[in-house]
C-alpha cells in the first residue's frame, strides 16, 4: 500500500508562482511512475504531467512550459511547479504513484487562481 499526501494549494495571482508537493509513504520503493491530476468544477478530470523512474517527463499541453514536474526520491516526494498561472488552472489538483499493480491517489489539494 501506498499513501500519498499533498500540499502547497491555496490562492495565487496570475503570473505567480506556487508548488504543489506530494509526500508518498508505505511500499515505495515498487513506484515506478507518478502523475499529477486536476479536476475543476463542472469539468472532467484532465491529466497534468507525469513522471517515470527515468526522469522521463510529459505535460498537459496547456501547461506545457509553465508546469515543470519532477521527484526526490531521497525524500518520496513529487512536486508540481506552476509558473504564471492562469485563472483556468485553478481545480483540485491530485497527485497519484503508480506500480505494475495499482494507481493510488492523494486526497487532492485546491488550487485557486485569481486575477
Amino acid at each position: 500500500q501506498v499513501q500519498l499526501v499533498e500540499s502547497g494549494g491555496g490562492l495565487v495571482q496570475t503570473g505567480g508562482s506556487l508548488r504543489l508537493s506530494c509526500v508518498a509513504s508505505g511500499t515505495t520503493f515498487r513506484i515506478n511512475r507518478n502523475e499529477w491530476y486536476r479536476q475543476a468544477p463542472g469539468k472532467q478530470r484532465e491529466l497534468v504531467a507525469t513522471i517515470d523512474t527515468g526522469g522521463t517527463t510529459t505535460y498537459a499541453d496547456s501547461v506545457k512550459g509553465r508546469f515543470t514536474i519532477s521527484r526526490d526520491n531521497a525524500k518520496n516526494t513529487v512536486y508540481l511547479q506552476m509558473d504564471s498561472p492562469k485563472s483556468e488552472d485553478t481545480a483540485v489538483y491530485y497527485c497519484t504513484a503508480s506500480n505494475y499493480v495499482n494507481k493510488y491517489w492523494g486526497q487532492g489539494t485546491q488550487v485557486t487562481v485569481s486575477s
